[in-house]
């Protein structure tokens, strides 16, 4: 789950999150007064290749666009690993 200041946190790490866990980490975004998105990370944040995300599906009604949010993980990736 991508939230729309870039922090991401994993679902569903063995298999795909249900729906009953998905409409809980966007009650979770909202009682926090934040949104985000469904999305599928392609790579990991630690090593190798710089990941990549995919929106699979907006929670708590967005209003940054995804592919700002998104930017802004990779950033924080980026910083995080020192490139």
């Amino acid at each position: 789950m991508l939230a729309t200041d870039g922090r991401y946190v994993t679902l569903g790490r063995d298999s795909d999150p249900s729906e009953e866990e998905v409409r809980h980490a966007e009650d979770a975004l909202r009682a926090q007064g934040l949104a985000g998105w469904l999305a599928v990370m392609e790579g990991n944040p630690y090593i190798g290749a710089i990941p990549k995300l995919m929106q699979v599906k907006p929670l708590a009604e967005p209003t940054v666009a995804f592919e700002d949010a998104s930017a802004t993980c990779v950033r924080a990736i980026r910083a995080n690993r020192g490139v």
